[in-house]
């Protein structure tokens, strides 16, 4: 059996005193990835301070996204609609310095990339 595994989990981690917004991507992400991220995203979002966002997003294992995933996640960072202060970006992609300055863009806040996770970590809760 070929199993392929697929999508995004969130959770949210301590570092420190920081209560930091974690994704995890994994695999190549589908239009249905995110149908099925969308009520755990606003589950999880009630729970966090709208005016003090940081997130940590682990693009370890991630490998792109299907055409209509990459619109779905535009339209998930515009939709999220908080003030994001930071977002740290840890992988070991040729493209994610290029990802961070693009996304940069579209935040209020700061966008880096890192290409582990002690180094965004500490970048987080600094």
């Amino acid at each position: 059996m070929d199993t392929q595994r697929h999508g995004i989990t969130i959770g949210i981690e301590r570092i420190g005193l920081e209560s930091i917004l974690v994704f995890k991507a994994t695999g190549k992400l589908t239009h249905e990835d995110y149908k099925a991220i969308i009520p755990v995203l606003d589950s999880s979002l009630k729970g966090i301070d709208p005016k003090h966002v940081k997130m940590l997003v682990d693009i370890t294992e991630f490998s792109g996204w299907e055409l209509r995933a990459a619109w779905d996640d535009f339209q998930l960072g515009l939709k999220v609609g908080f003030k994001i202060e930071k977002v740290a970006i840890y992988g070991d992609k040729n493209w994610q310095e290029m990802a961070a300055k693009i996304g940069s863009w579209f935040l209020s806040g700061e966008m880096l990339s890192f290409g582990d996770y002690e180094s965004a970590a500490v970048w987080l809760v600094d």
